[in-house]
């Protein structure tokens, strides 16, 4: 695994973070930071690219010591979708491998949920943002009936343990804390192996 990618991501998102960056300029600075790991396809280590046929997979690969960030990857299996859901707060997400299809979703006067345009689809390097800011409520699916999709996604906070919500169409909230697929992380900090990487 090249863990000098990851771990230099890691140290990216802090530096943004511990600037107090506007969100609008977090997010673009975020997303150039992303666009650069997800084009090269070396370090996601295979423990944490696994799909189930249950459901689709989130692994914690990095949570920031005071929860102000997390970094994920999503791994779904062919066909397997999320409910309609919100985050709550800021996130960045890109395409390892595959694609995706994200439903974005606004709320009608009378509190019901309808989709906001077609499905937006994400190739492998391409990225997206959502915020309450900007809109926070999607669906997002595999494009693939064949085979598995993965994306690495940026929360602002530890997403697996933030109060949030999935929505039945009428826009009526169902909480829920995603958690995580894993229980152990990948050891980015043994520097002991790649002694050759600046």
């Amino acid at each position: 695994m090249a863990n000098h990618r990851l771990r230099g991501f890691v140290g990216e998102i802090a530096a943004l973070v511990d600037a107090g960056l506007r969100e609008a300029e977090l997010l673009e600075r975020g997303a150039h930071a992303l666009r650069a790991l997800i084009g090269v396809d070396d370090w996601l280590p295979d423990a944490y690219a696994q799909a189930s046929a249950e459901r689709y997979q989130q692994y914690l690969l990095y949570a920031d010591a005071r929860q102000r960030f997390s970094v994920v990857s999503f791994v779904w299996g062919p066909g397997q979708q999320t409910p309609i859901h919100d985050h709550t707060v800021w996130g960045l997400i890109g395409v390892l491998r595959g694609a995706e299809l994200a439903a974005p979703f606004v709320r009608n006067d009378d509190g019901t949920l309808r989709q906001s345009g077609a499905e937006v689809r994400l190739e492998a390097g391409d990225v997206e943002a959502v915020s309450p800011r900007i809109g926070d409520i999607h669906r997002v699916r595999n494009a693939y009936d064949d085979r598995t999709s993965i994306s690495i996604h940026v929360y602002g906070a530890n997403i697996g343990a933030v109060r949030r919500s999935t929505y039945a169409p009428t826009g009526q909230p169902k909480p829920f804390i995603s958690g995580y697929s894993n229980q152990s992380l990948p050891n980015l900090w043994d520097l002991s192996k790649e002694a050759h990487h600046p």
